[in-house]
């Protein structure tokens, strides 16, 4: 679908379906003629005046099949699906319609109505893939604006009129004044074009003061601007060479567009100079050259033609051509190739300062009208993996001519989608920072009451390092560091939680990866020092002191917590059940204190030092359940459960002063206290 004035003026050419080859009376005829020069606001009276006086019922329904026709080419989605329900009630005789009227839905977004539409044209013609690729496209479109990308898109407000606003391009280093085209009243000229049945198009600018307000805009001088149509402008990376498209205007003559070169010096623009890109090297011709991108380096044009040139696939293809020191072409220009074009219209090309190709398309899979897409570059002059842009850059309306603001991740685009103040509107874009906090709460692991002034400690992987105090409530809370934030992106985090009397508490989180907004939120539970801390699982088979493997995973938790907590001394200790042993001579005492070896052990193995843990046997002497209650149990099932409790691992804090590396040897290590 053709929408844009400029890209208006670019379709000369457009097929009728079978349904519109009948062609009766001199109203009908001047219609067509129009429609063929690409006149679509006077074919769309013509063919209205034609069905007027027209007799022939199924005459009269090709005339409203032509009317529907010629509002999508002018990209009046609603007045086309119209025209296409009417032509269907009169009864037109080809099913092309239903296909129409599912396009035309698709494009304002009601994509359960478009499926439908095509599913009836599926009944009357099945043999059509267009229907299916409606349908497909429908469906993953609706995926794309239930799932959006991050990006954040408003229109430009001051910049935007009721008529045609669009294609903005930077004019300036700062990037703070902009060139844009618009059929606003100002335009030069006082005809309508035939395509819009409005102004011609001109190039306005508009600067934007610190606060970020658009100046009112001001058209560019008569050597830029004509009576017919002018923009589609880029500008060099020193903003002193602009590119532009013109489209000259003769009436009952078609013209076709050229790229045209302008200097700019201070604030006056010279004399332009029309690019020799076409074929034939003339300028009066009916074929289409615009749309110009400039690449980084300036030794390279991207544009967009219906020219002959080798390679075309059909359509608007884009092509590439270099440029001599001077900016002008030089060699012949080179198709994109099929990983760019297809056989519909490729259009509206800009270059990013890292080489990525974006340009818009209604041939590539999209979300209704035209669409904006990506493709990297993957060689000198070649590019390919192109993706869509997605919503909410893109949307089931027209979405073109993404402009971004040197290396930042924001920019200009230009839609007709809702919201805006007319027919074409520039929209701005950005990408929102990634917004993450850190904030939590610590607790005493015994009482389960906040405790006040436990330090929080805060190490990022790149290289900031920050700390806060608990308040009364045991809260603490990392957000925002002045203008700046504590927590960042693509960032990893160590988190230590500690108070005097308490072990330390290490914890990670990170953001590398994370593409949503999100606050850590964490509890630390701190166990005071002085209380005997159970391991849990660190079970023994039966008059046994090997660890079993579910022990060794058991002890993970004594690993870490001596890692985190370098300074401490631990009595590890260990108990039995009340009953008897037969094969140690020193009896439960001695099976306790090798339990208590083998889990010392274990920790050496993994490497911590031996002076920091003093094994302890402890035996029968501290049950958790007594002989007298397991006694009075009912089953034997019962009983063994409350053996197995008491036969257990605990360890206690004696010590928080151990320096590491000194090789010193707890007293007692080794002994049975």
């Amino acid at each position: 679908m053709i929408t844009r004035k400029i890209l208006a003026s670019l379709t000369l050419c457009l097929l009728f379906s079978s349904a519109a080859l009948g062609q009766t009376g001199r109203l009908a005829e001047e219609a067509d003629d129009a429609f063929k020069k690409g006149y679509y606001f006077n074919a769309i009276e013509l063919y209205k005046k034609a069905y007027t006086v027209e007799k022939k019922a199924a005459t009269k329904a090709e005339l409203i099949f032509k009317v529907a026709e010629s509002y999508r080419a002018l990209g009046d989605v609603q007045q086309a699906q119209v025209w296409y329900e009417k032509a269907i009630k009169a009864q037109l005789n080809d099913p092309v319609a239903y296909f129409w009227v599912g396009e035309m839905q698709k494009q304002q977004g009601l994509y359960a109505d478009a499926i439908a539409s095509y599913n009836k044209y599926k009944e009357k013609k099945s043999n059509d893939p267009r229907a299916d690729a409606g349908i497909a496209t429908c469906q993953m479109a609706q995926k794309w604006k239930d799932d959006p990308t991050r990006y954040s898109v408003d229109p430009e407000v001051l910049l935007n009129t009721p008529q045609y606003d669009f294609t903005p391009a930077f004019a300036d280093k700062k990037n703070e004044t902009i060139v844009f085209t618009s059929s606003r009243p100002a335009a030069t000229g006082s005809d309508s074009d035939p395509i819009m049945g409005e102004a011609f198009t001109d190039l306005f600018t508009s600067s934007r003061d610190r606060l970020g307000k658009w100046s009112e805009p001001v058209k560019l001088p008569l050597e830029i601007n004509t009576e017919g149509n002018e923009g589609a402008p880029i500008f060099n990376s020193k903003r002193t060479v602009m590119y532009f498209t013109r489209c000259p205007y003769e009436k009952k003559k078609v013209h076709g567009c050229d790229i045209w070169m302008s200097k700019k010096v201070g604030n006056n623009f010279s004399a332009p100079t029309m690019l020799a890109l076409k074929p034939q090297g003339g300028k009066d011709d009916t074929l289409v050259v615009g749309h110009p991108a400039l690449s980084d380096d300036e030794t390279m044009l991207v544009f967009a033609s219906d020219a002959s040139f080798a390679g075309r696939l059909g359509g608007k293809d884009l092509y590439m051509v270099r440029l001599d020191r001077d900016g002008k072409p030089t060699g012949t220009p080179q198709n994109l190739g099929a990983e760019v074009n297809t056989p519909k219209d490729e259009m509206f090309p800009f270059l990013r300062f890292n080489g990525n190709l974006y340009f818009s398309s209604t041939g590539h899979n999209g979300m209704g009208g035209m669409d904006m897409y990506m493709a990297e570059k993957t060689g000198d002059g070649t590019w390919g993996h192109t993706e869509n842009m997605k919503s909410p850059l893109n949307s089931a309306a027209d979405d073109f001519s993404i402009a971004f603001d040197g290396e930042f991740d924001r920019g200009f685009f230009t839609s007709n989608r809702a919201g805006g103040k007319g027919q074409d509107d520039i929209w701005r874009f950005y990408m929102p920072d990634l917004v993450f906090a850190l904030q939590g709460n610590v607790y005493d692991k015994v009482t389960g009451q906040p405790i006040e002034g436990a330090k929080v400690s805060v190490v990022g992987t790149n290289g900031s390092n920050f700390s806060a105090l608990t308040d009364d409530n045991g809260g603490f809370a990392f957000v925002e560091n002045g203008k700046d934030r504590y927590i960042k992106e693509e960032t990893s985090y160590s988190i230590i939680a500690e108070k005097e009397g308490y072990l330390v508490v290490k914890d990670q989180i990170t953001t590398v990866g994370l593409t949503e907004s999100t606050t850590f939120v964490k509890e630390y539970f701190l166990q005071p020092i002085i209380k005997e801390i159970k391991l849990p699982q660190i079970l023994y088979d039966v008059d046994e002191f090997f660890l079993r493997p579910e022990a060794k995973d058991s002890l993970e938790v004594l690993y870490t917590t001596l890692v985190d907590n370098p300074n401490i001394v631990i009595e590890l200790r260990s108990h039995t059940d009340a009953r008897p042993t037969r094969r140690y001579k020193g009896g439960n005492m001695e099976l306790s204190q090798k339990r208590a070896q083998s889990c010392v052990n274990y920790m050496i193995e993994k490497g911590i030092d031996p002076a920091r843990m003093v094994p302890v046997g402890r035996g029968p002497e501290e049950p958790i359940i007594t002989m007298d209650q397991i006694k009075a149990m009912a089953t034997k099932e019962e009983k063994e459960a409350a053996h197995q409790m008491n036969r257990r691992t605990d360890f206690k804090v004696i010590r928080t002063d151990f320096v590491p590396g000194t090789g010193s040897v707890p007293p007692g290590n080794g002994g049975n206290n």
